[in-house]
């Protein structure tokens, strides 16, 4: 006996008709009351003559209906076997409400036995098993259950039929089945139904087809807010924001319902194009329409906002929520992260736990990058240890994003041994240590390794090459470069970005192949942008190449910098080759166009509090200490032969230049890192330029004459300086 359940409560005696009590019934399952259900049946029962199969049947039914919409098991195999007491089992419409009873409790086996045994069955049990098999994603059994019912019953699929196989179609990605199931409605008039050709262009949408799913949404007769949510959502899921906020703008036009599921896609487009004003339009609507309450749509409301770069209406749309689920504050924690609020997301991390929302991976995995952009080694180690406590350091994302922070806070042999220690390693988890390698310098590691994970099998993605291509730009390393780039669409098909050609062009300029660098550019298959063309102004500074300098810089001027870093760059171009009328043409135009320089800064942070520098500054607390000790560290440097690299500062005295030199802010961080720290501690900075010639040099000097290991994060990579040396080997 498939149900071994215990009975129902034996009936009492009396009550009232049986009609009035089904009624009840009916009434109770419609308010989804299935104990006042239940006791109307027990009353039924007591008054219901023993020969009074049809109202104790579609009791029965009306029972199972109310325990499939509950996912109620316990009380649907109670049922079950108070109908095989009755005799009742075999009965089609009986049959059929078990079935679908158990599929909807998640026992799809249990329904498929209690379908074998009917003696008949007729389309709507065919129906029943197929949505079932369906809705628990055994899609492969769902679409086989609609030819057997051809094939063994002679029974036809009919809308409702399709409407149940379609979403298996979906989930199996079987774009092939789907066509099938298209062309049968088509011949048989069902894509006249507004509900059955919504399912089809759903499909469509999910298994890759969205201009195929348009070509049905446009046909359609007669399109409901379902149709359009599932166009509109199926261009956004696709990467198609473009034309899902278009379709949504047409939508809002025509006076279309608005339901939540269209305000999310809208909300993903408009924050995937960065469309800030049309994502504001979205946020009055929602308001206006009462989604305001709905948390899915505030959620997807401050990730848009985010993604647009307005953490402050972020923040204030998560403040006011009234009820915030771990999806807020993990999109406000991510979209503080993103956006450089490095420091507001591991406030938030400890303000969702202080208010006992735990975190998960996604949580990890969204505030473990603003530690690796602070670079503290201090709380590097204390999330690594939080995510052994919370026992998530081996899910696949959260170890790849502890690699990558290791790599960022300078410890590349802890990122190592993590990266030994993976049970699984996902290609992202590859690319971040071999991009870790290659930002400490490290090129030829980052290439053994690239070589290990292609002996592996592990197919490399875009990611993966621009790593190693940046590892062998680092590294000096032209030959292995112009190898891996060649190899990235010849072997694995892999278009070129524009990074990767802008990190070609910085490999063969730092390499002095400018001419080659050049040419590269002028093949290139898409327009270079600003990236390209400021590799190349880079490597012309870098080797005194004023003529392509120039070239470059124009190009890039023509495109529109929001920055004046490359006016800055050009004008120091034309300083070292004492171009003054040039220097003073350049600036005008940084001034005309209101372009500033960044001024560069360099922090340390020591004890958990973080102390900013900038060049020359003299506003913190231990300012004299500070200089006095940077003069006393450029006598002892001089003394074993440091002499100031003077060629990036202009317009002034020899003796002025130096002076200025002496107080770039590198100098003032380390300085404050000696006073601060006992001897033998390692000095860890970080700097939002690029290390300057003279800093370099000198810092060298102060790792030997100290005896500490100094590591700077600059801009664009580490610099491990250590005994007068540095990892970079001079090549930066």
């Amino acid at each position: 006996m498939l149900c071994s359940a215990s009975p129902l409560p034996s009936p009492p005696a009396g009550g009232t008709a049986a009609s009035d009590h089904h009624a009840r019934l009916r009434a109770a399952a419609a308010r989804s009351d299935l104990p006042g259900a239940l006791a109307a049946f027990v009353a039924m029962s007591s008054s219901a003559p023993a020969s009074a199969a049809g109202p104790v049947l579609r009791t029965f039914t009306s029972l199972l209906k109310l325990c499939a919409a509950r996912s109620d098991l316990a009380t649907g195999r109670t049922v079950h076997a108070q109908l095989a007491t009755r005799g009742l089992v075999a009965d089609a419409l009986a049959a059929t409400a078990l079935a679908n009873m158990y599929a909807k409790c998640r026992r799809p086996g249990d329904a498929r036995r209690v379908f074998d045994r009917m003696p008949v069955r007729d389309r709507v049990a065919w129906n029943a098993l197929v949505a079932g098999y369906a809705r628990n994603g055994l899609a492969g059994a769902a679409m086989e259950m609609v030819v057997r019912m051809q094939e063994q019953d002679g029974e036809r699929p009919d809308s409702v039929t399709l409407v149940s196989v379609l979403p298996a179609c979906a989930d199996a990605q079987a774009l092939g089945a789907c066509r099938e199931v298209h062309a049968f409605a088509v011949r048989g008039g069902f894509d006249e139904l507004v509900n059955v050709s919504t399912a089809i262009l759903d499909v469509y949408c999910k298994c890759g087809a969205v201009e195929v799913a348009r070509a049905v949404f446009n046909q359609m007769p007669v399109k409901n807010s379902v149709s359009w949510n599932a166009m509109i959502k199926g261009y956004a899921e696709n990467g198609n924001s473009t034309e899902a906020l278009a379709l949504f703008k047409r939508m809002v036009g025509e006076g279309v319902d608005v339901t939540d599921v269209s305000i999310l896609a809208a909300l993903h487009a408009c924050g995937e194009l960065g469309f800030l004003d049309e994502g504001m339009r979205v946020h009055e609507l929602l308001v206006r329409i009462g989604l305001d309450s709905n948390v899915s749509v505030m959620n997807a409301l401050i990730t848009m906002y985010c993604k647009c770069k307005r953490t402050d209406l972020a923040a204030q749309v998560f403040d006011e929520l009234r009820y915030k689920t771990r999806i807020s504050w993990n999109a406000m924690i991510l979209g503080c992260a993103q956006n450089g609020r490095s420091d507001d997301a591991v406030r938030l991390f400890s303000r969702m736990q202080l208010e006992n929302v735990k975190p998960d991976s996604f949580t990890l995995v969204s505030v473990i990058p603003a530690l690796a952009d602070i670079s503290d080694p201090l709380q590097a180690r204390w999330i690594h240890g939080y995510s052994i406590r919370m026992h998530l350091d081996q899910d696949v994302y959260v170890l790849t994003a502890l690699i990558d922070m290791y790599a960022k806070c300078g410890r590349v042999g802890i990122a190592r041994n993590l990266f030994n220690s993976a049970r699984e390693r996902h290609v992202i988890t590859w690319n971040a240590m071999i991009h870790g390698y290659g930002s400490h310098g490290f090129g030829k590691v980052a290439v053994e390794l690239f070589e290990e994970m292609k002996s592996t099998g592990r197919v490399p993605n875009e990611t993966t090459f621009l790593s190693v291509l940046s590892a062998c730009s680092h590294a000096g390393l032209v030959d292995e470069g112009r190898k891996y780039f060649s190899s990235m669409k010849e072997d694995y098909g892999l278009e070129p970005g524009m990074e990767h050609y802008g990190t070609i062009v910085d490999l063969l300029g730092r390499a002095g192949k400018l001419d080659e660098a050049w040419s590269f550019i002028q093949k290139m298959p898409i327009d270079p942008g600003i990236s390209v063309y400021g590799a190349m102004l880079g490597a012309c500074k870098l080797h005194k190449n004023v003529e392509l300098a120039e070239e470059s810089a124009n190009r890039i001027f023509e495109l529109g910098p929001e920055e004046g870093v490359y006016h800055v760059l050009l004008a120091n171009i034309y300083a070292n080759a004492s171009m003054w009328k040039d220097v003073a043409r350049v600036r005008t135009a940084m001034e005309k166009k209101g372009l500033q320089k960044s001024p560069g800064w360099s922090i340390v942070q020591l004890k958990n509090e973080i102390h900013t520098f900038y060049s020359g500054s003299t506003n913190h607390q231990q300012a004299k200490d500070i200089y006095a000790r940077l003069a006393k560290l450029i006598d002892e440097i001089k003394a074993v032969g440091y002499v100031p690299d003077t060629d990036s500062i202009h317009d002034v005295e020899d003796d002025v230049k130096a002076q200025l030199l002496n107080t770039h802010s590198e100098k003032l961080a380390i300085a404050y890192g000696l006073i601060r720290t006992a001897p033998g501690t390692t000095i860890q900075i970080k700097k939002n330029l690029r290390v300057c010639n003279d800093c370099h040099n000198a810092t060298k000097l102060i790792s030997l004459v100290t005896g500490r290991k100094i590591i700077m994060r600059d801009i664009q990579r580490f610099h491990h300086f250590k005994d007068g040396k540095c990892s970079c080997g001079d090549y930066w």
